[in-house]
């Protein structure tokens, strides 16, 4: 998880690396914490970029006891040690995370092992609980935000922390990892931020650390940690105070594994190669309180493909194009639907031709440029399948294909598919984007 400090085997990486290709859902256990930190002097200021088009958020509302929204978070189970002997079994059971009823999530850890679980060292002594929105939802660049209060006490290991979405394919660290706060129990007043990557990783991490003033302990209350993310740079804040920043001219030559999308991970360990163990010291429960979790498009062009117009596109009937069921899986239907608002109905313009939202692109499907080839969400990756450009005549025009965006079928009923066809100059091919 964020990063461990102690460097993994190979066995272990390429297990969780054959687990993650097989669909298992099991991200990676992060490298171990860095054998030293740089302890960085907080700006005076903040100079963290505001935030522009919020593209996924969690406020965490609903009953109290209720489980984390599935459409959004998964669950990732298990006491293999997640490659840095951590000592917890994670379950999907709401004792370890649920609702408050106030607005939060609760991540638990407690000293039980109420169903017989077995960890890599025998008989599990601790559960808690590790979500993702891996499969769920990916985002390249932007600013990740959440208001968190996390647990206290020797050997535990809270963090918000996000993985490439290519790991299953690659591997650690050539997925990257971006470890937005990691805290160990021993440092109550200390929070950690890190890049991972081939290179760089396990014990050797871009890391740096950021101390509240007066001896106050991060787990006394709620703050604010945050990555400004855009290409070739990673700056992170807590309580909107920027404390520091990494770019692609510090890895010695080494790939910046940081252009393309990561999912987050919420998640509390218990001991570990970096924190060590809980002692006597150490009570149960401990818990991490999460406020909410937001993200957001960049308003310096860290969004990718450039800053532009972002809003609305609406079409045939008055209806608005659509990213259906709000979910940013790669090859889910672009769509018409009724004007609601949501975030799957708010679309940039960038400034490279692209069309995004929720952190991806408007795509053909296989790069196609057949009349009917449908169109999809997608990882924005360059090529011409997710260039559009509208004409004055209001046609959104694929130049690969040299076709115009279409509502299938001359149809607006909700859930018309979205495809492209020979323009016409059919009311069904007209559009208005957002503009300023």
């Amino acid at each position: 998880m964020a990063l461990p400090r102690s460097p993994r085997t190979v066995l272990v990486l390429v297990a969780v690396a054959a687990l993650a290709a097989a669909g298992t859902g099991t991200a990676l256990a992060t490298p171990t914490a860095p054998t030293t930190s740089t302890a960085l002097v907080p700006a005076a200021t903040s100079d963290v970029s505001a935030a522009a088009a919020l593209t996924w958020s969690d406020d965490f509302n609903g009953p109290a006891g209720s489980p984390p929204d599935a459409g959004k978070w998964a669950r990732e189970t298990g006491g293999s040690g997640w490659g840095n002997q951590e000592l917890e079994y994670y379950t999907n059971s709401t004792s370890n995370a649920a609702l408050d009823g106030n607005g939060n999530l609760v991540i638990t850890a407690r000293r039980e092992n109420p169903a017989g679980y077995s960890c890599w060292y025998g008989s599990c002594q601790y559960t808690s609980a590790r979500l993702t929105t891996n499969g769920k939802f990916t985002q390249a660049y932007g600013r990740f935000e959440a208001r968190i209060k996390i647990p206290r006490g020797q050997g535990m290991w809270p963090a918000f922390w996000m993985l490439g979405n290519n790991i299953g394919s690659v591997g650690w660290p050539n997925s990257g990892e971006i470890d937005v706060m990691e805290n160990i129990g021993r440092e109550p007043g200390t929070v950690h931020g890190s890049l991972h990557g081939p290179g760089y990783s396990g014990g050797n991490p871009l890391t740096g650390t950021y101390t509240l003033s007066g001896g106050r302990a991060f787990a006394d209350d709620f703050h604010v940690f945050a990555v400004d993310w855009a290409p070739g740079s990673v700056a992170w804040s807590v309580d909107g105070v920027q404390y520091l920043r990494h770019t692609s001219a510090e890895t010695n030559g080494n790939p910046w594994v940081f252009d393309h999308p990561f999912f987050m991970i919420l998640n509390v360990a218990v001991g570990g190669n970096w924190p060590g163990s809980p002692d006597a010291s150490t009570s149960f429960p401990q818990q991490m309180v999460v406020d909410y979790v937001h993200v957001s498009s960049s308003d310096s062009g860290g969004g990718g493909g450039g800053t532009g117009a972002t809003g609305q596109i609406t079409g045939y009937g008055g209806k608005c194009v659509d990213v259906a069921g709000a979910n940013s899986a790669n090859g889910t239907a672009v769509q018409l639907w009724d004007c609601n608002g949501s975030a799957a109905q708010r679309w940039t313009m960038a400034t490279d031709g692209t069309i995004r939202a929720l952190g991806k692109c408007m795509d053909v499907t296989a790069g196609s440029t057949a009349n009917g080839a449908q169109v999809q969400l997608y990882d924005c990756n360059g090529t011409g399948a997710q260039r559009w450009t509208y004409t004055a005549g209001r046609d959104l025009v694929n130049p690969q294909a040299n076709k115009c965006l279409d509502a299938t079928g001359v149809s607006s009923a909700n859930g018309t598919r979205l495809q492209i066809w020979d323009c016409t100059g059919g009311a069904n091919q007209k559009w208005t984007v957002p503009a300023g």
